[in-house]
């Protein structure tokens, strides 16, 4: 035993030599993509165990220290997120844990946790329901006192143009007039079998694929509710993509495609607004982005808040 102790005082540490011509003061420093489960209550009492992605940082202020004690910040990592259900107290725990074993050689910490929670949602109509994964991203960061934290997700939707929609009603009036004789009268029947036909729809407005994401400032003490941040965002598009569908679920979700004809400028400003109510928020930033299916490019969207210095000051 004595040997083998012996043995490890002897490893050397190369690190703890510094490099003079090559001294200064880094931002930050630290390790990216540590693999580690966590635990986390979307807000419903239902803990799970996720596999996550986890950035561990803190800043390197003594220019004659050639580098940091990265071990140090894996082992905490590891034995903090594997073992406890993530919270605003234990991110800040775990940062002020950073910076006391760095309490030589840094003042600041930072910390970035990407992980996916499923999330069973119903369907439309038919009763039935399915599973949805919503990336979750949640980023901490601790700087003397202050103690910041940042809460991201996003939201996939249907959007539908109401441009296009109109350019179609006005191709389904022309047909309607070529196809009906406005000098008779016209048989109601008629009418219901012929819009029951390809003809009573010869156009369509193109709809897309779209996401909106989501990063959140949250009040003090605020708990992490997933759900029902999503609720929010889902409720105000009216749009959310589906799980479980049958055709009752289909056709009820073409009727709230048609209700809910939306520019990305119109789902920026339904998440704003949502969002704006929500007084466990202190700021917000939203990106919307509309995957268009009649160009080749991207519709997008910004808002924020609009706290002074927060989200909307920064760039896109």
């Amino acid at each position: 035993m004595y040997a083998q102790e012996n043995t490890a005082r002897l490893l050397p540490d190369v690190a703890v030599h510094a490099q003079p011509h090559l001294a200064g003061a880094l931002d930050w420093v630290g390790m990216d993509g540590i693999e580690v489960p966590v635990r986390f209550d979307a807000g419903d009492g239902d803990v799970q165990r996720a596999s996550a992605r986890v950035g561990a940082f803190v800043n390197l202020s003594r220019p004659d220290k050639r580098g940091i004690h990265m071990s140090r910040l894996y082992l905490q990592v590891e034995q903090a997120l594997s073992t406890q259900t993530l919270s605003a107290e234990s991110l800040h725990a775990l940062l002020r844990g950073f910076l006391e074993s760095h309490n030589d050689l840094s003042d600041r910490a930072c910390l970035s946790i990407r992980f996916e929670h499923l999330v069973r949602r119903p369907a439309l109509r038919s009763g039935n329901s399915g599973w949805r994964a919503y990336p979750v991203c949640i980023e901490a960061s601790l700087v003397g006192e202050e103690f910041l934290l940042e809460f991201g997700t996003e939201v996939v939707y249907s959007s539908t143009c109401p441009a296009s929609a109109a350019l179609s009603r006005q191709l389904i009036q022309d047909q309607f007039a070529k196809d009906f004789d406005a000098t008779k009268s016209i048989d109601h029947a008629a009418v219901l079998a012929w819009l029951g036909t390809e003809r009573g729809i010869v156009a369509t407005p193109h709809a897309q694929r779209s996401v909106a994401r989501l990063r959140v400032r949250m009040a003090k003490d605020a708990k992490f509710d997933l759900i029902a941040l999503i609720d929010e965002v889902e409720h105000a598009l009216g749009t959310p993509v589906q799980t479980a569908v049958k055709r009752e679920d289909e056709q009820a979700f073409a009727l709230a495609n048609g209700s809910n004809l939306m520019f990305c400028e119109d789902a920026a400003r339904r998440i704003q607004k949502a969002l704006d109510a929500d007084g466990r928020l202190i700021d917000f930033h939203i990106r919307v982005e509309h995957q268009e299916s009649l160009h080749p490019h991207d519709a997008v969207a910004y808002a924020s808040k609009g706290v002074p210095g927060g989200y909307g000051d920064k760039r896109c």
